[in-house]
């Protein structure tokens, strides 16, 4: 199985290189991980920062994680 991120108004997701449990963590922590990667200087995982940006770009829309086939 696959997991992603899935916003409800556009109707739009990502996929992403990581498990429910991360996504969802991403999810209800974005605050904490934007401010931890201005102090990282190898920078965030790459999921994380994909993740990041699909719930960055969606800002005030439900976004929901989702699971997909393969």
């Amino acid at each position: 199985m696959r997991f992603g991120y899935r916003c409800e108004e556009c109707e739009t997701a990502v996929w992403l290189a990581s498990t429910r449990a991360e996504l969802q963590w991403l999810l209800t922590r974005a605050h904490v991980v934007r401010e931890v990667r201005g102090h990282l200087s190898a920078g965030l995982d790459g999921w994380m920062d994909e993740g990041l940006a699909f719930v960055d770009a969606h800002d005030g829309h439900s976004v929901i994680v989702v699971q997909g086939g393969r």
